[in-house]
């Protein structure tokens, strides 16, 4: 499916989804910070005891930026639930990677996110949950518990994916309520996605890119009370495209945001240029 032809001053116009163009990647990074702590703010402000927010780990260097200004500031972040999107597996499905994997999303989090924190401030082990294999009812079951997911934060991937929700393998079928309908589950990541992550994370080793992820499903990500999209790889620019002005398809994960009451996208310039072919 070709992506619309859709010019940069056009982009967004007549999407159910608004639409943010920023100049570059430290502007998208830092709204992406100032956003997380903002939504924390209203919702705390409007009396909500847990803030429960799904993460994603990428696009990456906002949690720096968060844990930077809320030291600074004095911001209390003690009541945020932090559910993260997804977590790579091992080879049989059964465990996360390890925490000294450089591709793990533990890591990460610890390292850009938590360990920067001072603790006085910082969300208590108990809130910082990643979807469990073993036990991936465990989302749903904490999200109803704590009256909601507030927001749900992410990027894109290359088929469309929120999360790891990638669309259907070929011969695969299912329909659109039931995609969406999708829960917390361990999943096999497509060929396009373990592709990108490989050229994204690990200059192009494609056999270091874990095969099995476990991810939050896209009922936890439609049913969150808002959605905040932040996309700034240079190959998401066909992918834009068909989220904002294509059909609602499972081809294509993340255009059931379309039905979504409060979605909002924030893409660097770049992004929003037309995919045009050419030869380096």
């Amino acid at each position: 499916m070709e992506p619309p032809i859709i010019e940069k001053h056009h982009l967004g116009q007549g999407s159910p989804i608004s639409l943010e163009i920023l100049p570059d990647d430290p502007s998208l990074i830092r709204r992406f910070a100032e956003d997380i702590i903002a939504e924390y703010l209203a919702a705390k402000s409007r009396g909500r005891e847990k803030v429960v927010f799904i993460l994603p780990v990428g696009p990456v260097g906002q949690y720096d930026l968060v844990a930077a200004m809320c030291s600074q500031k004095g911001i209390d972040l003690r009541d945020l639930v932090v559910i993260n999107m997804d977590e790579y597996l091992n080879e049989d499905g059964s465990e996360f990677i390890p925490a000294s994997d450089p591709l793990s999303f533990h890591r990460h989090m610890d390292d850009h996110f938590y360990a920067k924190l001072p603790p006085e401030i910082c969300p208590p082990p108990a809130q910082r949950i990643f979807p469990s294999p073993t036990d991936p009812d465990q989302v749903g079951e904490l999200i109803e518990g704590f009256g909601g997911c507030d927001v749900c934060f992410g990027g894109i991937g290359i088929t469309g994916h929120v999360a790891f929700n990638d669309p259907p393998e070929p011969g695969e079928t299912i329909t659109l309520e039931g995609f969406a309908a999708a829960t917390t589950r361990v999943v096999r990541l497509s060929r396009e996605t373990i592709l990108i992550n490989s050229v994204t994370t690990c200059r192009g080793n494609i056999d270091r890119i874990p095969k099995l992820a476990v991810t939050v499903g896209m009922k936890e990500i439609l049913e969150s009370f808002k959605v905040r999209i932040y996309m700034n790889r240079f190959w998401q620019s066909a992918i834009v495209r068909k989220i904002l002005h294509g059909p609602v398809t499972v081809k294509v994960p993340a255009s059931l945001l379309q039905n979504h009451p409060d979605v909002h996208f924030v893409i660097t310039d770049y992004v929003a240029e037309n995919p045009e072919p050419q030869l380096g």
